[in-house]
């Protein structure tokens, strides 16, 4: 199984699922953001010049994703905890 690399920023609530190796440096050609209505919060699909699926960001994660991935993603916030 693939290892997928999260990043967790606690002070704005925001995660990013990368779903590319941890070496490229693959930039996002297009986003598609998923109505906040629907999933009440805001999550956006970052795709590839070629259509692939490269990352998905996440608003209001901790009440998104299960804690334990919160818990195990590389912090982005200065005081990491």
């Amino acid at each position: 199984m693939a290892d997928v690399r999260i990043t967790y920023d606690k002070s704005v609530d925001a995660a990013y699922v990368c779903l590319t190796e941890p070496q490229a440096r693959v930039k996002s050609a297009c986003m598609y953001p998923r109505d906040p209505v629907d999933v009440d919060g805001m999550i956006n699909l970052d795709f590839d010049e070629q259509g692939r699926l490269i990352g998905i960001e996440v608003l209001a994660a901790s009440s998104k994703l299960p804690e334990y991935s919160l818990r195990s993603a590389e912090r982005l916030d200065t005081d990491g905890a």
